[in-house]
């Protein structure tokens, strides 16, 4: 039985593509995920994000990924934060915020 455990390859093989949520940042800030208890090294993510990976390298106990697409539910989310950071009132008023500055330069 031990020598099956040994002999015990990766859940994955490269070019697997993978959906997966970011557990953890390792040492130099990749994101680590799991698959079955195999760990991914996925660079360019960050904790809780859920993205689909495409596996890139497998050693024996770790593996590599790539990010293909991040989750569409994450996505949707951050494109409501970006519409919020610039409602049309504060545009409004930063229009004139610059005329108001420009008229306080000419007294």
């Amino acid at each position: 039985m031990y020598a099956n455990n040994f002999q015990r390859s990766a859940p994955v093989k490269e070019g697997d593509e993978l959906d997966v949520r970011i557990e953890a940042l390792g040492e130099k800030g990749d994101g680590i995920a799991k698959k079955n208890g195999f760990v991914l090294v996925i660079p360019g993510t960050q904790v809780n994000d859920e993205v689909k990976v495409r596996v890139t390298k497998v050693l024996k106990k770790v593996g590599f990924a790539e990010v293909i697409s991040k989750s569409a539910k994450k996505a949707d989310s951050a494109s409501k934060e970006e519409e919020e950071d610039l409602p049309e009132e504060e545009v409004e008023e930063v229009e004139e915020d610059s005329e108001n500055f420009g008229e306080e330069e000419e007294q």
